[in-house]
């Protein structure tokens, strides 16, 4: 199909088989990884569904899926580091102190949802949230640690705290539902 010929109102389904056997080889490439890449293609057409978008061009479409495929390629990069260090601290753990399985993937997923927390604050607000929540440090110590006033410290921790509550109501959005449904 050339450019010329592509399809304005290009829905899902047209992008999908216009374009998932490259975005999946192209992930193949970037992670050496066929189960990988077959995952993240299909997170990536999901993505799609959920938020669609037109193309003007074939090219301007791989261009959105190979920068989409690209970020999620370093999400799965972040996850995999998060449940390492997990894994690494469970094994220093005695094993009669080991949690349930049910318990470390709770842990785990709460570890990924804090780090994409962490992720989305300015660096002193999530050192000063790390530093105040987590080490139970006064704003006093956090504010000499930082170097910033308590007062910029409470402003800090309170966005992360804001930020915390608007990620729990996305958490809690219902479902999507199937059009039969």
């Amino acid at each position: 199909m050339s450019d010329s010929d592509y399809p304005l109102t290009s829905t899902v389904e047209s992008l999908y088989c216009d374009h998932h056997d490259w975005l999946q080889s192209w992930l193949r490439r970037r992670l050496g990884n066929a189960a990988d890449a077959a995952d993240l293609a299909h997170d990536a057409f999901i993505r799609l569904i959920v938020t669609p978008r037109r193309f003007d061009s074939r090219p301007e479409a791989r261009s959105y899926l190979r920068t989409m495929a690209n970020g999620l390629c370093v999400d799965l990069w972040r996850r995999r580091q998060i449940e390492e260090a997990w894994l690494e601290a469970l094994a220093a753990q005695p094993e009669a102190f080991a949690p349930s399985s049910e318990h470390q993937c709770i842990v785990l997923q709460a570890l990924q949802e804090i780090d994409t927390l962490l992720r989305s604050l300015s660096a002193k607000a999530a050192r000063a949230f790390v530093l105040a929540v987590g080490c139970e440090m006064t704003d006093k110590e956090v504010a000499a640690e930082l170097g910033v006033s308590a007062r910029m410290v409470r402003k800090y921790v309170a966005q992360a705290m804001l930020r915390c509550m608007e990620m729990e109501e996305l958490r809690e959005e219902p479902p999507l539902r199937h059009v039969g449904d």
